[in-house]
């Protein structure tokens, strides 16, 4: 673990247990550099200890790079819970968890994430006024996919040479919150949808509500479209996988899509553009960064607008150095984080 904090240069790994309630917390401050840490908390079951932490390290590392591609005062991080099957009591669990945060002392400031709701937050907020995402600031899932939304136009022109979307194939595996309300937007504006999700339920009210073509959710990343938007949890693109894409990009809301920097380098030679995850996503961190800080809806619509120009500047770096834009994008995260 320590090996994995260092080639991440992540600053702190916190671990904590509350057996009254039976949680197992995580939470990792990968860098205050801009600011206090800021990250979701997720609440799902993991294979071990190990699994849990790794995940949260790296997921930690992509707030950073987010939050300074989006130039926002604060750094990455990220919490995990680990989810057991059977809970007795909610709300205390999340109190408790409240509890861990505050002992930080507003080094890291929490918000929803996968497995997580407003009303999770609540509880939190009972015990740490760190925290964002609660009933009162919102749902930040809408914001996320508008600017997924428009990270899918500014793919598509440089990809496609326009970002008219009407007619166009895009596969979204993945109708969570993020997914579902990116394929409402994209339905709206004439996109021809291909979904998979794990919940058959979401598949059928996407077929109902948008005329989505459903597809197994296995078979999803090989069916031919124009534009692959991976929206579920975890990494889905690896070596085996990035052989089998029949599309022209990649752009999606999910985080770490990538098991590694060379898969980037293949999908570039195969010609497939892909956007990185964490330029592409950032709408949900602006969301409640901006929120936690006092700011209106117009301030965080208009920083939201800045996502797709992010993009095509990385995009512009990519063509002209001959590199993947995963690369340049780090790069330039980097540079903004160290110097």
């Amino acid at each position: 673990m320590f090996a994995l904090m260092q080639s991440t240069r992540t600053q702190s790994l916190h671990l904590f247990i509350d057996p009254p309630t039976g949680l197992k917390a995580v939470v990792v401050i990968h860098s205050e550099q801009l600011g206090p840490a800021l990250g979701g908390c997720r609440y799902l079951p993991y294979a071990d200890d190990e699994s849990a932490m790794t995940d949260a390290i790296r997921l930690a590392q992509g707030m950073s790079y987010k939050a300074a591609l989006a130039g926002l005062p604060v750094g990455g991080g990220k919490a995990v819970i680990v989810r057991n099957p059977h809970v007795e009591n909610r709300a205390a669990l999340f109190e408790a968890f409240g509890r861990f945060v505050d002992s930080l002392q507003g080094r890291f400031i929490t918000a929803v994430d996968s497995g997580t709701s407003t009303l999770d937050m609540d509880c939190i907020a009972q015990t740490t006024p760190h925290v964002t995402s609660t009933t009162a600031s919102g749902d930040p899932s809408p914001h996320a996919a508008m600017g997924v939304f428009a990270g899918i136009r500014a793919t598509s022109m440089a990809r496609l040479g326009s970002d008219n979307l009407e007619g166009l194939r895009v596969a979204v595996q993945g109708l969570g919150n993020v997914g579902y309300a990116l394929a409402e937007q994209l339905h709206a504006a004439g996109a021809e949808l291909l979904v998979s999700d794990l919940d058959p339920g979401k598949v059928r009210l996407a077929v109902e509500q948008f005329n989505a073509h459903p597809v197994i959710n296995d078979a999803l990343i090989s069916t031919p479209c124009d534009i692959f938007a991976p929206c579920g949890v975890g990494p889905v693109l690896n070596g085996q996988s990035v052989m089998q894409l029949r599309c022209a990009a990649v752009a999606g809301a999910a985080n770490n899509q990538l098991t590694t920097l060379q898969v980037a380098d293949q999908l570039e030679k195969r010609g497939i553009l892909y956007a990185p995850d964490y330029v592409i996503n950032a709408g949900g961190l602006i969301y409640v960064a901006l929120r936690h800080r006092g700011e209106d809806l117009g301030t965080i619509t208009a920083h939201l607008a800045r996502i797709p120009t992010r993009l095509t500047e990385v995009f512009a770096h990519a063509q002209a150095e001959k590199r993947s834009p995963a690369r340049v994008a780090q790069m330039l995260a980097e540079r903004l984080l160290y110097g």
